[in-house]
């Protein structure tokens, strides 16, 4: 018999759905808060000689970002792979801070982060667990057992790998316009000679910047390729609006305040 293993494209039935228990979602307002609007004002303000300086204001901001993400993996006990980009590009950015590159190795590192992973998504297709599953089609957001079942059921398997292709390419250019964006704020705002008390001006000023130059463009596609994945599963397992979604807990019924 023939080994086609290696040729066929991903089964979503191959899949198991309920290996993880669904945690609770992160709050954006704390990842903004730590990730951005606290080392802004650390990296503008504290790295003054008079207060912290270049070198150690830029560990004291960047330890924000790292500790919430560490913070978070505990709270939560997951860590995504959006989580481990950042973990991974605060590190760099405090290695490159110190060992004082120039602000274009900044900018090649702010484009080659989320380049590694626009191109990683396509390429993951072929692997048994695609990240499309990790970023949009996932038990934290959809009942993936409830609509596995009625895909089976409507013989739709193959469709679905379909619209989780198209999906995947949709992440992918978010991503990868991700990476042109951070290379244009970075190349712009940081010509200083890093290690100085400018440089951790500028690169908090990149850190606030960043969200609404790259977050907003990039959450939109996302948003799109979701609500189009929404409507996709509609359609291929006629279930409609919040039976693709887990259903919310029963609020306790209230003990009668008197009685007859």
């Amino acid at each position: 018999m023939n080994d086609t293993s290696a040729t066929q494209p991903f089964q979503s039935e191959a899949i198991p759905f309920d290996s993880a228990p669904r945690s609770n979602p992160e709050n954006l307002w704390l990842n903004l808060l730590f990730g951005a609007v606290i080392p802004a004002i650390l990296l503008a303000y504290g790295s003054k000689e008079k207060y912290l300086g270049p070198a150690w204001g830029m560990i004291v901001a960047l330890s924000f970002p790292l500790g919430y993400a560490i913070y978070d993996l505990v709270r939560r006990r997951t860590w995504n792979v959006i989580s481990i980009v950042g973990f991974v590009g605060t590190l760099l950015t405090g290695s490159l801070g110190l060992l004082k590159m120039s602000g274009f190795w900044f900018a090649v590192k702010e484009a080659a982060v989320p380049l590694v992973l626009g191109l990683a998504i396509p390429a993951s297709l072929r692997t048994r667990q695609p990240l499309v599953r990790t970023l949009l089609y996932n038990d934290q957001l959809l009942d993936t057992k409830r609509i596995h079942r009625a895909l089976e059921q409507r013989r739709n398997i193959a469709a679905f790998d379909q619209l989780l292709r198209w999906a995947s390419w949709i992440l992918a250019g978010a991503f990868l316009i991700s990476a042109v964006i951070n290379f244009a704020l970075a190349w712009w705002l940081l010509p200083a000679q890093s290690g100085t008390e400018e440089f951790n001006r500028q690169l908090g000023k990149l850190q606030f910047w960043s969200w609404p130059g790259v977050v907003i463009p990039s959450s939109a596609m996302v948003f799109y390729a979701m609500f189009r994945l929404v409507k996709g599963l509609e359609h291929m397992t006629g279930l409609k609006g919040d039976e693709l979604f887990h259903p919310k807990p029963a609020k306790p019924k209230r003990a009668d305040k008197a009685r007859s």
